[in-house]
């Protein structure tokens, strides 16, 4: 509890776009970031088999990392660094969302419309990185 009150302390209400974005991407990354424990079984099949280890380990060391970020980007003391920290983590996870790409188009179970989503959602990684970029600029 301590540490949220400090982290809390550290956000500023001012209203800029660079505050905007921040608090867009710690809602965004703080959103998945919680998935990561409440549901998993889909990010552990995102999680390229030629890593060692559990890919559970990974889900959840990625869930952590995910919040982690969002603290630091709604924490003004703290975003300008979270913010370089997040551009480097959105493209570290990068082969991640291409291993889903990948395993959805081989399956026979994915629908047309998953597949195209997918798809899409490759190039959406460089909007999030672009947007960690802007954060670290203007804070």
């Amino acid at each position: 509890m301590a540490c949220f009150v400090r982290v809390m302390q550290g956000v500023t209400m001012t209203n800029s776009r660079g505050q905007t974005a921040a608090f867009r991407l710690a809602a965004l990354l703080g959103g998945a970031g919680v998935l990561h424990f409440v549901t998993p079984t889909p990010f552990d099949k995102q999680v390229p088999r030629a890593l060692p280890g559990e890919a559970r380990t990974y889900t959840y060391a990625s869930g952590v990392a995910e919040i982690a970020l969002a603290g630091g980007l709604a924490a003004a003391r703290t975003r300008r660094t979270t913010a370089t920290v997040a551009a480097v983590f959105f493209v570290a996870v990068f082969p991640a969302n291409v291993q889903m790409a990948v395993d959805w188009l081989r399956s026979s179970k994915t629908t047309t419309a998953m597949k195209i989503g997918v798809l899409a959602r490759l190039p959406l990684q460089i909007p999030l990185i672009t947007e960690s970029l802007k954060v670290r600029r203007t804070s």
